[in-house]
């Protein structure tokens, strides 16, 4: 059955997205009296990029101690603190060395082992829930300041990201159609491993305004060509650099994808994996620009980053 035609609408810009964020959050961070931040200084391992992410927002780069290698953003996160491995594969010794007072770490960092020692060395290790929803995403946030003694910058960092979150909501409810996106992390003996539901993918595809293709997939798997077929992609989304990055010969030649929409189409969007699937402060402009790419909003190149 052919899909509906999106009802045309005032596309917000990148530009007027931002701008109604920042006015209606009012004056931001910098309206946080300094009296208000007092508090003992923590010496932090972040075992997560989007914990990097949300310190460095915060303004916490001098309590961070150590990152993990998937602290990408900023870039002087790995250039200038010491690296304590992998978040799933953490150093016990490495995160010891540089005595810590607290670990925070997303859902599922590790391993099981290595956190064990590291509690039992006395260091306090919180971990933040995985939750990646828009509440989820700004409670994120006032989560990691709470933590870092930085409650009151967290507050307002979160109100400008939950602001942003509500325009975004505000351009979904404008769209009569959706358009059905296709996350593919990589290629394995000739078949796609996409994002399913309940997947990160799935989580950013949802809150672009868009349906995940593979919904009848649960978390990251194989698709077989029937699959592909049957999931009848309009884009086909995936991370641009890293390990995982593919190009569009490696997708559309791949002879389950010649019927699909997207292939027709050439819709190959490519976004920096962490700006994607980071789950912090971006995120909604993340959504807000793969938003863009889906729905041919005029934006400019999608996975563009602030």
């Amino acid at each position: 059955m052919p899909r509906a035609t999106p009802t045309p609408s005032l596309p917000l810009s990148r530009r007027a997205f931002v701008a109604l964020a920042g006015l209606a959050a009012g004056a931001g961070l910098q309206s946080v009296p300094a009296r208000a931040q007092v508090a003992a200084a923590q010496r932090i391992v972040a075992a997560g990029g989007v914990v990097t992410e949300i310190l460095y927002a915060l303004g916490l780069a001098d309590q961070v101690v150590g990152v993990d290698t998937t602290s990408l953003y900023p870039a002087a996160a790995l250039k200038d603190k010491p690296n304590v491995g992998y978040v799933r594969a953490l150093s016990a010794e490495g995160v010891l060395s540089l005595k810590p007072t607290l670990v925070i770490a997303i859902d599922g960092a590790g391993p099981p082992d290595t956190m064990k020692l590291i509690e039992e060395a006395g260091i306090r290790v919180e971990r933040l829930p995985d939750d990646l929803t828009a509440p989820g995403i700004v409670t994120r946030i006032r989560t990691v300041g709470r933590l870092a003694g930085a409650a009151d910058k967290a507050d307002a960092l979160a109100r400008e990201v939950d602001v942003k979150f509500q325009a975004l909501a505000a351009e979904r409810d404008r769209r009569a159609a959706r358009k059905r996106v296709l996350f593919i992390l990589s290629l394995q003996n000739g078949r796609v491993v996409v994002g399913g539901r309940h997947s990160s993918a799935d989580a950013i595809i949802t809150l672009a305004g868009a349906v995940n293709a593979a919904a009848d997939v649960e978390g990251y798997k194989p698709l077989t060509d029937e699959g592909v077929i049957a999931a009848a992609p309009d884009a086909v989304l995936v991370m641009q650099r890293g390990d995982h990055a593919l190009s569009a010969s490696d997708v559309f030649g791949l002879p389950a994808f010649a019927a699909t929409p997207a292939a027709r189409d050439k819709a190959l969007i490519g976004m920096d994996g962490l700006y994607l699937l980071g789950f912090g402060p971006r995120t909604p402009d993340a959504a807000h620009d793969l938003m863009a790419a889906v729905y041919g909003l005029g934006e400019g190149q999608a996975g563009r980053r602030p």
